[in-house]
């Protein structure tokens, strides 16, 4: 998976298309990541009284799948690709600009 925990990315396809924000978590089994402020969902949770606790409605942020969202560079949507070092480590770029992320 290209796109890593706190990058700052772009929604290209979905309800939320054109929104940005930075990811919470990368979930690379699932092929999911998790946005900040993006796919929010209303989960009900259930009073218990004998804990003390009271109903209510949390608003948090679903899981979107990761070919819906593009790496965000200058508020532009851009590919990810790979160079090697001379020492041999992996550094990803941006194939807009060559820069390393």
């Amino acid at each position: 998976m290209k796109i890593k925990k706190d990058d700052e990315v772009i929604v290209i396809a979905g309800k939320d298309k054109g929104a940005t924000g930075k990811v919470i978590r990368a979930l690379p089994k699932e092929q999911r990541v998790i946005v900040e402020g993006v796919n929010l969902i209303k989960k009900h949770k259930r009073a218990n009284p004998a804990g003390g606790q009271q109903g209510e409605v949390v608003t948090k942020e679903a899981p979107i799948h990761v070919s819906n969202v593009a790496l965000a560079e200058g508020g532009k949507p851009v590919r990810v690709g790979y160079r090697f070092e001379e020492d041999g480590t992996k550094v990803r770029i941006s194939r807009r600009t060559g820069k390393d992320i």
